[in-house]
C-alpha cells in the first residue's frame, strides 16, 4: 500500500476554506474581544480574498481527494470526511447565522400613512426628519432592525439610519459625486454598524458618516438633521407627518426590539451595579458644538428635566419632556442674548429673564418674547462606549 497520504496538502486546503470566513465574520460580529481590535482595514481587504482563498482550498482538496485520499487508513478517512462535513456546517454560520446583511434585511418599500391611517403606536420612539415642510417618522422600532432606509423627502433620496449597537440614528444624503448611492450593512466595528455603498465599494461609519476604507477613505457623508422623540410628541409638531408602518415580512424581527426604545439595558460587559454609575451603555445626548464634543448624562438630564449650558461659545439648552423620552436641544441665544430656561410652577417651559413661556416646538407662545423661535442644535442619543469611541476628546456632564 502507498503510505504516501499529503496531509499537509489536506489541512492546507481546510485551513484556507474555512479560516478566512471565520476570522471574517468574528470581525465584523460582536463576538467577545472582536469589537475592541482596530482592525477595519484587516475586515476590508479580508472580505475581498475569502472567496478566492476558499477557491485555492478547494481545489487543494480536490487535489488531495483524486490522488492521496485512497492512501489513508479507514479510521484517518472518517475522520477527514468528517472534518469536511463540519467545514460545510461552518459555511451556515459564516455566510448566513452572522452575516449582518442576511441577519438584518432592509424592507424593499417602506410604507407610509398618515396619521389616521397609522398604526404605530404613538409610544414608540421615532427618528423625525422634515424637508421643505415635509415631514417623515421612522419608529425606532423598526429602523433598529433594518438599520437602514433608503428613501426619499420633498423630492430628495435620504439614507436613515440606525444602530443598535451604540443605541443611535443618523440621516444621511446618500448623493456620492453626484450620484445616488445604494448602500448595504457590512456588519459592524466598534460596536458601530458599517455601511458599503455599492459604486466604490467604500465603507463607512454609521455614526459619524466617515469613510473609514476604500477608495473614498476619509470622505464624509452629508448629514441631515433630525431628531428623536416619540411619536406622539412628533405628530403634535407635525400633524401632517408621514409615518413608516412596520413590514409585514418581518413582525417577529420586531417584537425582539419591543422594548428597546424604553428600557436601558443592563451593560452586561461592566461589573458596576449602582443603577447611577456610568457604564458602556449608559445613554448620553451627545452635541458637537463648533467642532466640540460633549455628553450628558442622559439619566441626569432626565432628573434634571431642563438643563442651561454653553458649549465651545454656544448658549443652550436640553430640555426633556414629561414623558422621560422625548428631548429637545436648542441654542438659548434670542435677539444677541443668552436666555436660561426652567419649568414655572405650572409645569411650562419659561426663560428666567423675561417669564416668557415657551412651547416644545421651541416657539415662545406668551410674553415679551412672543413669536420668537428657538433653533435647534443637532443632538444625538447614544450609548457612552460608542460616543467616547468616535469622539475622544469629548466633554462629559454627570450632573454634577
Amino acid at each position: 500500500m502507498n503510505h504516501n497520504t499529503k496531509p499537509l496538502l489536506f489541512w492546507a486546503g481546510m485551513v484556507l476554506l474555512i479560516l478566512p470566513g471565520l476570522l471574517h465574520a468574528y470581525l465584523l460580529m460582536p463576538f467577545p474581544g472582536s469589537q475592541d481590535i482596530n482592525a477595519i482595514t484587516i475586515c476590508y481587504y479580508l472580505e475581498k480574498i475569502v472567496l478566492p482563498l476558499r477557491i485555492i482550498g478547494a481545489i487543494l482538496l480536490i487535489i488531495y481527494f483524486i490522488r492521496f485520499f485512497a492512501n489513508n487508513t479507514r479510521k484517518h478517512k472518517i475522520i477527514k470526511v468528517s472534518v469536511i462535513i463540519i467545514c460545510l456546517g461552518s459555511f451556515y454560520f459564516t455566510d448566513y447565522m452572522f452575516k449582518a446583511e442576511v441577519m438584518f434585511k432592509e424592507t424593499q418599500k417602506a410604507r407610509f400613512a398618515n396619521g389616521l391611517a397609522n398604526k404605530v403606536p404613538q409610544s414608540y420612539l421615532v427618528i423625525g426628519v422634515v424637508s421643505n415642510g415635509v415631514a417623515k417618522a421612522y419608529p425606532i422600532i423598526y429602523l433598529g432592525y433594518h438599520h437602514k432606509v433608503q428613501d426619499s423627502l420633498a423630492g430628495k433620496p435620504v439614507l436613515v439610519t440606525y444602530c443598535t449597537m451604540c443605541r443611535t440614528g443618523r440621516v444621511y444624503d446618500p448623493v456620492i459625486k453626484g450620484i445616488e448611492q445604494t448602500f448595504r450593512l457590512v456588519g459592524a466595528r466598534h460596536y458601530n454598524a458599517i455601511i458599503e455603498d455599492v459604486s466604490t465599494r467604500t465603507w463607512w461609519y454609521q455614526a459619524t458618516g466617515v469613510a473609514a476604507v476604500g477608495p473614498m477613505k476619509g470622505a464624509h457623508l452629508e448629514e441631515l438633521p433630525y431628531e428623536q422623540m416619540t411619536l406622539g410628541a412628533w405628530l403634535s409638531r407635525y400633524p401632517a407627518s408621514l409615518i413608516m408602518q412596520p413590514d409585514g415580512g418581518y413582525l417577529d424581527d420586531y417584537i425582539d426590539l419591543k422594548d428597546y426604545d424604553h428600557k436601558q439595558a443592563v451593560d452586561k460587559d461592566s461589573t458596576l451595579k449602582n443603577k447611577d454609575s456610568l457604564v458602556r451603555k449608559s445613554w448620553m445626548v451627545g452635541i458637537i458644538a463648533n467642532g466640540k464634543p460633549k455628553a450628558y448624562d442622559w439619566r441626569q438630564l432626565v432628573k434634571k428635566q431642563i438643563l442651561n449650558d454653553k458649549l465651545n461659545g454656544t448658549p443652550l439648552v436640553i430640555a426633556v419632556e414629561e414623558d422621560q423620552q422625548s428631548f429637545h436641544t436648542w441654542s438659548s441665544l434670542v435677539d444677541g442674548k443668552q436666555l436660561h430656561f426652567m419649568m414655572d410652577k405650572d409645569n411650562c417651559l419659561a426663560d428666567q429673564e423675561t417669564a416668557s413661556i415657551w412651547d416644545w416646538k421651541g416657539k415662545c407662545i406668551s410674553g415679551p418674547n412672543k413669536g420668537k423661535q428657538l433653533s435647534t442644535i443637532q443632538s444625538y442619543q447614544e450609548y457612552w462606549r460608542s460616543w467616547k469611541q468616535f469622539h475622544p476628546a469629548t466633554e462629559l456632564w454627570r450632573g454634577m
